[in-house]
Parts: C-alpha cells; structure tokens; sequence
C-alpha cells in the first residue's frame, strides 16, 4: 500500500507538471509572437494544477502551499470569467470547481489519519523558515492579485511587466524556503527552479515590448 508521503509526492509533482506544461504553452506561444501572450488554457490548466496543490499542502500539513493555492484558485477562476470561457465550460465542471475544494477543506477541518487542521496548526516547521515561506508565497500571490486588480481596470484578463517581476521575485524566495524546510520540499524546488527561467525570459521580452511600443510613439510623434 503507498504511504501518503507518495500519495503526496504524486499529487504534488503531477500538480507541478501541469504548472510547468502551462508555462511552457505560454512560452512557446509568446516567443513566436515575439510578446508576451496568455492563452485560455493557461488558466484552465491554472485552475487544476491548484486544486491539486491544494491537496498536496493538505497531505503536507503546509499552511504556506495552503493558503496561498486557496486564494490562487479563486482568481483563476475571475480570470476565466473576464476571459469569457467560464460559461462555456460544462456545467458539471463547474460546479464540480466549486465544489471540490470545499469538500477538501470540510474533510481537512474534520480530520482523518491522513491529514488534518489539527496537524497542520502543529507543523515542525521552524518559525523564521515558514515565515520565509510565508513572505515568499505572499508576494507571489500578490502578483495574481495585482494582475486582477489590473484586469478588473483594463475590463480584460491582462499579464503586465509588474506581473512577471513579482512573480520572479516570489519564486526564488519559495524556492529558498523549500531548500531550507525540513524536510526538503522537492515538489516546491522542481516547479519554481524551471518558473524562474520562464518569469526572467518574459520580462525581457516585456520589456522590449514596451520599448518598441515607445519607438513607435516617439516615431508617430515625430511625423
């Protein structure tokens, strides 16, 4: 029978994986384009990889994974309604969004031999690590609270320069805290090591976006 250690580590690499495979699209899609673009399908396979991480800082008894992916999942959500596609996911996806995660955290709040909250409210995890982790997860929920607040102005789902900055700073402080938690968190370690490759590269082609965009004014301007 697997331990929940592996249950865990599945979930939590498949979780990854699926992070990973969106970033990758939204890569690949940008750098052909030669800017920065975010497909539909980033945030739906957002909205997945999520709840699956949700699971996993469960099992993990981690309140950084935890409440950080709570609040993410909420906004990929937003994101897909600004985006216009919520309503044209089945209804049974829907309401199974809306409704699984609240199941978990109902089973999370009542308890088994798997996890708990009780479990969770009494981690081993060092206080001036988790509260690295902490920080860290902080500002890398903020840039997804930034990019709605922008969205929510611009009355479209939008990725500014601010949003990849953020999130380049947010990764490599969770990717300190997974090094320095104990025990290692390899699932935190292999998903921000390749996200912080991907964050650097789209604020370079932000930038050049922009500084193109203000030739072209300038070039306008000047005729």
């Amino acid at each position: 029978m697997l331990k929940v250690e592996q249950v865990a580590l599945g979930i939590g690499l498949t979780s990854q994986l699926l992070f990973s495979s969106r970033i990758v699209l939204q890569w690949v899609q940008s750098e052909r384009a030669k800017r920065v673009l975010v497909p539909t399908l980033f945030w739906q396979i957002s909205l997945v990889s999520s709840f699956l991480m949700i699971i996993y800082g469960m099992l993990r008894h981690d309140p950084v994974i935890l409440g950080a992916q709570l609040i993410s999942y909420g906004i990929y959500i937003r994101n897909l309604q600004l985006l216009g596609e919520w309503r044209k996911l089945s209804a049974l996806f829907r309401a199974g969004a809306y409704v699984f995660p609240l199941a978990m955290l109902i089973w999370f709040v009542v308890g088994n031999q798997h996890f708990s909250l009780r479990a969770m409210l009494s981690h081993g995890i060092p206080s001036g690590v988790l509260a690295l982790g902490a920080i860290g997860q902080t500002i890398f929920l903020m840039r997804f609270v930034y990019q709605w607040l922008y969205s929510e102005r611009k009355g479209e789902s939008v990725l500014p320069l601010g949003f990849w900055v953020v999130s380049f700073l947010g990764s490599v402080l969770i990717l300190t805290y997974a090094i320095l938690r104990r025990p290692v968190d390899t699932v935190l370690i292999v998903g921000n090591i390749f996200g912080t490759v991907v964050y650097a590269r789209n604020i370079v082609l932000m930038r050049r976006e922009v500084a193109s965009a203000g030739r072209r004014v300038a070039e306008q301007q000047s005729n």
